[in-house]
């Protein structure tokens, strides 16, 4: 827009480093682009420098009637006619220029022509603060990530999952806890891993470290390991699975966006699942992408979220709620575990809506594996 209102054949945004100018944005006149997006040259050699330290002015109505312009080959070689660079800041310090050029004279600039160009830079200059903050977050975002999985700066704790009629341990719940302070929840470090583009390498690395401690649980019981669908659908999981006994595992499909194929997923898990691995889809009840979650992959287990467990004993609506997802799941030959169970007045409806297996600290806290016990605790 600049460019046409001020009648250039090209205008662009610039980033002076030390050694470089690059180039941000380009927008040129049909049939001539003398350089694109990225590319690069030696800032000691750039109109763009020598206008921000003061060697060549902002507005040239033509370049070649100045000495210092004519000190660099572009000047001629192009060859630039009329110039006009605006240097832009972000808290006082330089961060490039905006600039706009013809390769013809242009007598006609005057001083109202660089007021304006001035308003476009500064309004040029707000939009990219805003985008280099964002991308600096983003960098430090990706380092700490980086970090978490370099370093392992992260542990496991396994939950009991217990039988509560029979009062038999039948698996655990894998639990990842970040090291790094300050303290974050571990959704808030995956959903970190998912904005960076890590989110795969994390969980993996997690379900690769709770698979090495598969021997230690008591025979019998299956561990259970969270995964999104974006890193299921990947496919990665079959070279993390290579040689476990399946029959041992459980998948927690976790995440409460929408999956766009939920094809791709089914058909990573269909070979697994036929050589005994195990489905199931967490947080059912927390949101409408569970119930899809349920639908499309047609898990083995629901998972029954702790947000309708909390209530079940209180709230006529979302005891109605539960009972008509543990009815399905009577209809489509899925079982139910409730989570988040902390009340004996929740385990007791539970059992009466014939819910027989749950974890939650009632029944087991979160713990290490060197304290992950061979039976449940005594039946509350």
């Amino acid at each position: 827009m600049a460019r046409v209102h001020l009648g250039f054949e090209v205008a662009f945004v610039s980033e002076l480093t030390k050694q470089h100018r690059i180039f941000r944005y380009v927008d040129a006149a049909e049939g001539f682009l003398p350089f694109t997006v990225g590319d690069s040259d030696p800032v000691d050699q750039s109109y763009c420098q020598r206008v921000v330290d003061g060697r060549l002015p902002e507005l040239m109505t033509d370049a070649r009637d100045h000495p210092e312009a004519c000190t660099l080959a572009v000047t001629t070689a192009l060859p630039v006619g009329a110039h006009l660079s605006v240097p832009i800041r972000f808290n006082g310090e330089v961060f490039g220029t905006f600039c706009c050029f013809s390769r013809t004279p242009n007598p006609a600039l005057d001083a109202r022509d660089l007021n304006m160009m001035r308003l476009y830079a500064d309004f040029v200059g707000r939009l990219l603060q805003r985008s280099v903050h964002d991308h600096r977050l983003t960098e430090q975002r990706r380092e700490r990530i980086r970090a978490v999985l370099d370093q392992g700066l992260y542990s496991l704790v396994y939950q009991p999952i217990v039988h509560v009629v029979q009062n038999q341990l039948v698996g655990h719940e894998a639990l990842t806890r970040f090291h790094p302070e300050p303290y974050r929840s571990p959704d808030q470090w995956f959903h970190e891993a998912a904005e960076v583009g890590l989110l795969a390498e994390l969980e993996l690395a997690v379900i690769r470290r709770a698979l090495a401690d598969l021997g230690r649980f008591p025979e019998g019981t299956y561990l259970s390991l969270n995964i999104s669908p974006q890193t299921l659908s990947t496919g990665a999981i079959h070279e993390v699975l290579d040689g476990v006994p399946l029959e041992r595992v459980m998948l927690e499909v976790t995440e409460h966006a929408s999956v766009a194929d939920y094809g791709v997923i089914a058909d990573q898990l269909t070979s697994l699942r036929q050589r005994g691995l195990r489905l199931a889809v967490d947080d059912a009840g927390a949101g409408y992408a569970s119930f899809r979650h349920i639908i499309k992959l047609k898990p083995d287990v629901i998972k029954l979220d702790a947000s309708l467990v909390a209530a079940i004993d209180q709230d006529p609506v979302i005891h109605a709620l539960a009972a008509a997802l543990i009815r399905f799941a009577e209809e489509t030959g899925s079982k139910v575990v409730a989570e988040g169970v902390e009340r004996p007045q929740e385990l007791h409806v539970l059992r009466q809506l014939k819910v027989n297996k749950a974890q939650g600290y009632l029944l087991g806290a979160p713990v290490p594996i060197e304290h992950v016990r061979s039976t449940p605790k005594p039946r509350p």
